[in-house]
């Protein structure tokens, strides 16, 4: 499912996951964002996550290229939610990311503790203009990827923003992220 930028305020009950306040890749939880890309199946997309600032926001960015030869066809910066086994996120309806990009479409990717294969997921897909612009992901617009197993909100084990599908150019900023209520 495709979503648009939106504006939205923040809650009180909302849990920010990553406002960049850090200067490193550590997240407002405490975990580590990590670059994965298709070579690890044999696939040349390349790609490289660092912190940056881009007008005037402090941001992670991920940019690289991506190819689908040899199979492949993804770059990713993922995060890991919980050093536990899963975050258990029902007390909310969604997540909200502030981003900008190059105008391109990319995805959002949930992963819960429920699936066992790497290209299994629950995704959404965004377009990220050139100006930040908050989006807000309900956890229903989620859909179910090579997997017949039903989204558990309260077994998230990873997200990730992915330039995936096609050959193109990725460069996306994330200023920030978070479950909303």
């Amino acid at each position: 499912m495709l979503t648009s930028g939106v504006i939205y305020n923040v809650q009180a009950n909302d849990l920010i996951i990553d406002d960049r306040m850090s200067d490193d890749l550590h997240s407002r939880l405490g975990l580590e964002w990590r670059l994965f890309t298709d070579q690890v199946m044999g696939g040349i997309s390349s790609g490289q996550l660092t912190t940056d600032s881009y007008k005037d926001r402090k941001c992670l960015r991920m940019q690289g290229d991506v190819s689908t030869e040899n199979n492949g066809g993804f770059v990713q910066i993922a995060l890991s939610l919980s050093k536990l086994k899963h975050f258990d996120a029902s007390a909310f309806s969604g997540i909200e990311i502030e981003i900008a990009g190059n105008n391109e479409l990319y995805n959002l990717h949930l992963r819960t503790s429920g699936l066992w294969l790497p290209w299994q997921s629950y995704r959404a897909s965004f377009w990220a203009s050139e100006e930040w612009q908050k989006i807000r992901i309900p956890f229903s617009d989620f859909e179910s990827y090579k997997t017949t197993q039903k989204f558990r909100q309260d077994k998230i084990k990873r997200i990730g923003l992915v330039a995936i599908g096609r050959e193109f150019r990725a460069d996306l900023c994330l200023a920030s992220i978070k479950f909303y209520t």
